[in-house]
């Protein structure tokens, strides 16, 4: 069911004026827009990264890893959705790993910056992609499972996105999440990405529950190579230098090594095994009623 996001009258047509209060969607950059004043100028995410990205995630031990365990978290937790939104989608690299594991679904993705938007329709031309703000999400009852991986620290109000969540899931589906972990590990790398925190497993999980989810698996990731990622973001304090989206590309052999040993970790969730300590966190909730 579609809401308006300005006034949230119930069954608007998303090519009209809201009856109620005559919000009407726009389109920006050809994408249709629920909030087009936030698509070119905002505050949480440099629109110049999206570009960077889309060349190094391919090629990134790091996105390729977060993807398998994507792909494992719904196969695990819900095989047979049949609707997908992705909120933060970037420049689709998740969504489209996504679309092609599950081709019956239908896979939809939204995102603040119409830039990233841009790349997205590369990769997934057949998706439905939208311009929205996570705080105003024109949704209820609407997908089996909402997504965001590592998009919820980049947003002040998360507590309020984690409610917009809610009512956009179906009673019985689910919310899937990653996000940054400990705030101890806070560097100029988080500064440059524009993250408002990291998360502790305990704040996580009281947001989350408060929202109505109930937690069914909460895991660290990133375990093995947390003593790496310490030392690098310790290097990154000292050093003032952030690094920017070309820093996460490895020597190919060392990407290979990284990579295997997410393939360990992997398994090591798969067997049930929570993972106590993390550079992140995977979360995954239910809506029950």
């Amino acid at each position: 069911m579609l809401l308006c996001p300005s006034c949230g009258k119930q069954h608007i047509n998303a090519e009209q004026a809201c009856p109620q209060c005559h919000f009407t969607p726009a389109r920006v950059d050809g994408f249709l827009a629920w909030a087009p004043e936030l698509a070119k100028h905002n505050d949480s995410f440099p629109e110049a990264s999206f570009e960077g990205l889309a060349r190094v995630e391919a090629g990134s031990f790091w996105f390729r890893s977060r993807n398998a365990i994507v792909q494992w978290a719904l196969r695990k937790y819900f095989p047979s959705f049949d609707s997908l939104l992705e909120v933060g989608c970037g420049t689709g690299f998740v969504l489209s790993g996504i679309a092609k594991a599950f081709p019956h679904a239908r896979i939809c993705g939204s995102e603040i910056h119409t830039a990233g938007l841009s790349f997205a329709a590369k990769r997934l031309p057949e998706a439905e992609l939208l311009q929205m703000d996570a705080r105003r999400l024109p949704y209820e009852a609407e997908f089996d499972v909402v997504a965001a991986f590592d998009v919820i620290e980049h947003i002040v109000e998360d507590e309020l996105v984690l409610q917009n969540f809610h009512r956009a899931i179906k009673p019985g589906g689910i919310c899937l999440l990653t996000v940054p972990q400990h705030q101890w590990l806070w560097s100029p790398t988080d500064d440059a990405a524009c993250h408002k925190r990291r998360y502790s497993a305990e704040e996580l999980h009281r947001k989350v529950t408060a929202a109505g989810f109930r937690i069914v698996r909460s895991t660290s990731f990133v375990t093995l190579l947390l003593p790496l990622m310490a030392a690098t973001r310790w290097r990154a304090r000292r050093t003032g230098r952030a690094g920017g989206s070309e820093a996460m590309l490895l020597n190919p052999t060392l990407e290979r090594v990284l990579e295997a040993i997410m393939r360990v970790e992997l398994q090591l969730i798969k067997w049930g095994l929570n993972l106590p300590a993390g550079g992140s966190r995977l979360l995954v909730g239910i809506k029950d009623t």
